[in-house]
């Protein structure tokens, strides 16, 4: 068996089918279960500021707090379908511009007008809100587990603040998806196989790298991508506040897990480097929507390919380990082992965004001045 088909069940990367085959069964569950590996650590040296770096980003996130209910204008009318045709003329010039005919003239989407256009965008609008809900949720539960793991007092000082972030993050996009658009969706299968690899690992670092530097990655440069191209102007706030958090979130990966690198023996940072490209590639499965092409009664087999080969879908998968890559890079991960994750990164095409700053020496930029409304 191959490597990639160990580490990800399947023996190509592109492999479609075996993409689309992961699905979620247990879409209409309430509550669901998995079993928590890990031991939770006392530490009785109290001394604060032992590692100075964590300190300076817990004093940080003590005077940054918002609050969703109050800081937001939740008051401001939200038109989705509007807010389609907005977007689509801002950043495209039209709803229906740079559409190749050639490319879709065998496919459904040569029947489509504007009302399907619309509507797929009021349903990728409602799905891609879900998914960071339910991302947020995950981080709520990772981020109490490394306050119960993690070794240090300062780490631990540190995740406890993050706890009350994410509990606001899934607070804000649970109302904008009630109040503000029409529906959420339940989560991804993808995104729900990678949160129960992380809940079930037993080992505290495993947590902060999934989390903190895969997802919370991911998300900051997603959130990032969506804030630069909405016109919707509560979403634009919401998601500067979010990123404001997420900013530090990334920053807290970097500082505790580079001093923890630096003593993992070669077959540990391998371990590592393969969850990191296992996270990668679920975190880029997730984002084909294909829930989405389902609900608009598409077949998704035949949809998948398509938007698979979009120059723009491309660009976008790339544009979203922007943050992921230079923070491998700055752990050791890229290079360990005969540079192992850098040509896994090659391959999936991210390797450029290597010497993006680190979110370790970013973050400050991401923070909301004492009082700013954000815009």
């Amino acid at each position: 068996m191959s490597r990639t088909e160990d580490i990800l069940g399947r023996a190509e990367v592109d492999d479609i089918e075996a993409i689309l085959a992961v699905t979620n069964t247990d879409a209409d569950e309430i509550v669901h279960h998995v079993r928590d590996n890990a031991d939770a650590i006392f530490s009785w040296d109290y001394e604060k500021g032992r590692r100075p770096a964590l300190n300076r980003l817990y004093e940080k996130a003590k005077s940054s707090q918002w609050n969703g209910e109050t800081d937001l204008p939740w008051d401001t009318d939200v038109d989705q379908e509007a807010v389609v045709v907005n977007n689509a003329m801002a950043n495209m010039g039209g709803l229906m511009t740079g559409i190749d005919e050639a490319v879709v003239a065998d496919s459904p989407f040569a029947a489509w007008g504007p009302q399907e256009w619309i509507r797929m965008g009021v349903e990728s609008q409602n799905w891609t809100l879900s998914q960071f809900m339910h991302g947020e949720q995950g981080a709520l539960l990772c981020t109490a587990k490394i306050v119960e793991t993690v070794p240090w007092t300062d780490a631990k000082y540190y995740a406890s603040t993050q706890v009350m972030d994410e509990a606001r993050h899934v607070e804000v996009f649970a109302k904008y998806l009630e109040d503000k658009l029409s529906g959420h969706y339940p989560i991804n299968a993808h995104l729900k196989m990678l949160l129960d690899d992380i809940v079930d690992d037993s080992r505290w670092d495993m947590t902060y790298l999934g989390m903190q530097i895969m997802v919370e990655g991911l998300a900051l440069a997603a959130f990032g991508f969506i804030h630069q191209i909405s016109t919707e102007p509560l979403l634009k706030q919401l998601l500067r506040y979010v990123m404001s958090d997420e900013a530090r979130h990334v920053a807290f990966g970097v500082l505790s897990l580079k001093e923890h690198y630096a003593e993992l023996t070669d077959a540990e940072m391998k371990d590592r480097q393969e969850f990191a490209f296992e996270a990668a590639v679920r975190m880029r499965d997730r984002f084909l929507q294909q829930e989405v092409w389902e609900r608009m009664g598409l077949d998704v087999k035949q949809v998948v390919p398509l938007v698979m080969a979009s120059p723009q879908r491309a660009m976008f998968q790339s544009l979203l380990f922007s943050k992921i890559v230079p923070n491998c890079k700055k752990l050791g991960l890229l290079d360990a082992n005969g540079a192992w994750l850098r040509h896994r990164f090659t391959e999936l095409g991210v390797i450029q965004y290597e010497d993006n700053p680190d979110t370790g020496e970013e973050y400050e930029m991401f923070q909301l001045a004492k009082g700013e409304v954000a815009g």
